[in-house]
């Protein structure tokens, strides 16, 4: 048997009134996900248990059939083992967005799409400032997304389950002061962010950015902390070997922490211009060398944090023709095989942001008989009255032999 997990990131909404008061998976032209619908089953899920904060680090672990609430640890670890960082037991990773803030307000979390040529040279900055202090540890990413590293060496990390911060893409266009990190720790984070500030103003790459009329890199946000979480493999847990197509590290690392091969595809930007057609290629050709293959797609959870419900509209109509549409006339020709479509949380045009709530799934092939289902929505797939409320369930049921 042979198995795909297409995640459209954040693509669960509520009706629009941009879009005549349809979601954007009511209004989107997606005929190969509403044919998924069609073959199969239809349904609700969640992700995201009430108690944990909304974001792509709880929802996929969940996706990847694994609850958590017992086995997440916090976002940026799973970012560390991405980039192949390995952390001790006492050690903490943090995520570290450069973001811009102008008037005390969260203008952009991403600080326009900045370059990464551009974050490196300003992660650099915060390295050397804090080059006297053996357990502090920069490092670089991509664009806007960084890490800091606490390493504790002989030392008690300062942080702890009380520790709390706020991620940026949550507050955009609000006033930062409130939304600063508190708790264990949190006077370190502030005097780090604080030098940030300090240390950008007059960076060179800052200059450059404002005499070419690009947003600058006002300072660093820091988020997400967390120690290494310890995840069954999932060839164990499941019985089949996986892999992985995204441009996120948060992806990347989740299955790296499961045992998951990481396919890089050129092309694949983790934005809307990312290559649609290209994932699905390497999703059919991975599929030739391993059992399952998701195939993660940012573009529709970007539009929503940009508030762009036209954008988010297109970039579903472009997993569903360049991904969807060639992944499910692969599966056709396979004795054996089933498909599954479900993002990972809601991220609401509304609020910009990323939210709790039930989110559609369509499962298609052998094995799985048609329900009532006609498209793929979440008005189609609460008719239904399927609904599985812990979304770690959904996984064994896609693997498993319950259709």
């Amino acid at each position: 048997m042979k198995y795909v997990l297409v995640i459209p990131d954040g693509c669960a909404d509520e009706p629009q009134p941009a879009l005549g008061g349809r979601t954007p998976l009511e209004a989107a032209r997606v005929p190969h996900m509403d044919e998924v619908a069609r073959r199969g089953v239809c349904g609700l899920t969640d992700h995201v248990p009430a108690s944990m904060p909304s974001g792509s680090d709880v929802g996929t672990m969940s996706l990847f059939g694994y609850d958590p609430l017992v086995d997440h640890t916090g976002r940026a670890p799973l970012e560390a083992a991405a980039q192949g960082i390995e952390l001790g037991p006492h050690d903490w990773a943090i995520r570290c967005n450069l973001v811009t803030v102008e008037d005390g307000r969260m203008k952009s979390f991403t600080a326009g799409q900045v370059p990464s040529e551009v974050g490196r040279e300003l992660i650099g900055l915060m390295q050397r400032s804090c080059c006297g202090d053996p357990h502090w540890r920069f490092q670089p990413g991509v664009s806007y997304r960084n890490l800091l590293l606490y390493r504790a060496r002989d030392r008690k990390a300062p942080f702890a389950d009380d520790t709390y911060t706020v991620p940026p893409h949550d507050i955009t266009g609000q006033p930062i002061d409130e939304h600063l990190p508190m708790g264990s720790g949190a006077c370190d984070l502030r005097a780090l962010m604080e030098r940030s500030r300090e240390l950008f103003a007059e960076s060179p790459a800052n200059c450059r950015r404002v005499e070419r009329g690009e947003p600058p890199v006002s300072q660093i946000w820091l988020w997400g902390q967390g120690r290494a979480p310890a995840l069954e493999p999932f060839r164990d847990r499941f019985g089949v070997r996986g892999a992985v197509i995204t441009a996120v590290d948060l992806l990347r690392g989740i299955g790296r922490l499961v045992g998951f091969d990481i396919i890089e595809v050129p092309g694949a930007t983790g934005y809307t211009d990312t290559d649609y057609a290209a994932k699905g290629r390497y999703a059919i050709e991975t599929l030739r060398q391993t059992d399952f293959v998701v195939v993660h797609v940012e573009a529709t959870d970007e539009a929503s944090h940009e508030g762009d419900a036209e954008a988010k509209v297109q970039a579903l109509e472009r997993i569903d023709a360049d991904i969807v549409r060639p992944v499910l006339a692969h599966l056709d020709t396979l004795e054996a095989a089933r498909l599954l479509i479900c993002p990972d949380h809601p991220t609401f045009l509304r609020t910009r942001t990323h939210s709790h709530g039930m989110v559609p799934f369509a499962m298609c092939g052998a094995g799985i008989e048609p329900d009532s289902a006609s498209a793929y929505d979440e008005h189609s797939a609460g008719a239904t009255g399927d609904v599985i409320p812990a979304g770690h369930n959904l996984m064994p049921r896609l693997i498993g032999s319950i259709p």
